[in-house]
């Protein structure tokens, strides 16, 4: 018996109690003749996993997997997405029950601590991150050194980075109680960042957290209050604002969660990390498509101008894309979608607002909803179209919607780090490429060189007086 039998018997052996490593994979290679079993892995629900480990060093191969669609960066416990069948569970809660039947704070313990809070552990988690959601007055300054016209997740980016200079005491990411102080903090002080960013944009002073309120009506006080008059919680807004923060808590792997993983996979400081999230998440493509949705409806304009763009999105030649209908991953009805809805028609009717985008909106989702092409391609509503009516109707700018994305997301990203720098596999993140670039050449001194293309810096002479 060889060398690398026995190992291979070794491994099989040492995995055995594991049920995902009991079955192999075979790759064969048709160029080489060889064949290799990897092993394959097996979560709790969805696809099986082949574990490509060893694949290069025995294979001398990578795989190929733009866009990483069909590639497991990592295990989870966290969220359970099954796109085919419009299922989205938080540590096996459907995403449905805990928007209708809890509060924010409530899915943050379930989200960085596995489980629902009993009465006593909910009372202090609530105290906790209450009466931490001040900001530090040096960084309150900070605001001051943007431009009033700059884009608020820009402000975003910047003040939740510079928290890592303030709060040294959570900079040891091996500690655990240092790692839960950081999720806390996290938590607390995001909508206060979201809420100043904001308030500095329109020239308004900050106003100051209360301790009196829940998480989401504070965040709709620092948002809209003002110093002059006292401001009185709308409670359907509130439940409105709530279940917004709910739906965006967590996605499981998605662009921002794995830009948050990447990065503090190389140990970096954990308030870096989720300003790294906040920067992916700015992009249209992600956090940015309720914003998307908005400059679609102000586009069509009118309701009598909805069967034109209808039309348009129907026809394969015409490349026009209606924003707010179907997702990347749900290929069934987004489950967010249906209690979004709900939230969207309540706000409305409490409203009252004589919007023509609203209107707009509402017959858009009409038509969507019956339309045959619409149905059969599954193009349904999705949590970005509700969500970004609901923002608009209760006084949002486009460009706040995706700061509070970014404030429910917090702690999806928090949690997932939490989970990763506990995870004994964790290693620092290193994607790998297929090259298909220039081979070797000679190096041409600069006087020898032939006349080439013109400089890709000609005519940006304009850029450098700025």
């Amino acid at each position: 018996m060889n060398a690398k039998t026995m190992q291979s018997k070794k491994e099989k052996k040492s995995t055995a109690g594991e049920a995902g490593r009991r079955h192999y994979f075979t790759l064969h290679d048709n160029m080489t003749g060889r064949s290799y079993e990897l092993p394959l892995l097996e979560g709790t629900e969805g696809p099986r996993v082949v574990d490509i480990r060893k694949l290069y060093a025995e294979a001398g191969v990578f795989t190929y997997d733009p866009g990483y669609t069909s590639t497991a960066s990592c295990t989870s416990e966290i969220t359970f997405i099954d796109g085919d069948k419009g299922i989205l569970r938080h540590r096996g809660y459907a995403i449905e029950e805990l928007a209708e039947n809890t509060d924010y704070l409530d899915v943050c313990y379930l989200l960085l601590y596995g489980d629902l809070p009993s009465p006593a552990q909910k009372a202090e988690f609530d105290h906790t991150i209450t009466r931490h959601t001040m900001l530090h007055e040096q960084l309150m300054a900070l605001f001051k050194g943007f431009r009033r016209g700059a884009h608020p997740m820009a402000i975003m980016v910047g003040v939740v980075g510079a928290l890592s200079s303030f709060y040294h005491d959570g900079s040891d990411i091996s500690d655990p109680m240092q790692r839960m102080v950081a999720c806390h903090r996290m938590i607390a002080k995001m909508p206060t960042i979201g809420a100043c960013a904001y308030k500095y944009s329109l020239g308004q002073p900050f106003v100051y957290p209360s301790n009196d309120l829940d998480y989401a009506a504070n965040l709709l006080k620092m948002l809209f209050g003002v110093p002059t008059e006292e401001y009185v919680v709308n409670p359907v807004l509130a439940k409105a604002m709530n279940r917004i923060l709910i739906l965006h808590a967590d996605h499981e792997q998605n662009a921002s969660t794995s830009t948050v993983r990447l990065a503090g996979s190389s140990g970096a400081n954990p308030f870096a990390c989720i300003a790294a999230g906040i920067a992916s998440l700015w992009g249209p493509a992600h956090g940015g498509a309720n914003e998307a949705v908005l400059r679609m409806l102000s586009e069509i304009g009118e309701r009598k101008n909805i069967a034109k763009f209808i039309a348009r999105a129907k026809d394969s030649k015409d490349g026009y894309r209606l924003m707010g209908f179907g997702h990347r991953v749900y290929k069934n009805y987004d489950p967010r979608a249906k209690v979004m809805r709900e939230s969207c028609h309540e706000v409305l009717g409490e409203l009252g607002i004589d919007d023509p985008l609203l209107e707009v909106a509402m017959e858009l989702e009409k038509i969507a909803l019956q339309d045959e092409y619409f149905v059969k391609k599954k193009l349904y509503p999705n949590v970005d179209f509700y969500s970004g009516i609901v923002l608009r109707a209760m006084g949002f700018p486009p460009s706040m919607f995706t700061v509070v994305f970014a404030i429910g997301r917090t702690v999806g990203w928090i949690a997932h780090w939490k989970e990763m720098i506990s995870d004994p596999e964790n290693k620092i993140g290193r994607p790998r490429q297929r090259y298909n670039g220039k081979k070797e050449r000679k190096f041409v001194a600069v006087d020898t060189r032939e006349q080439g293309k013109e400089s890709a810096l000609s005519g940006l002479s304009w850029l450098w007086r700025g």
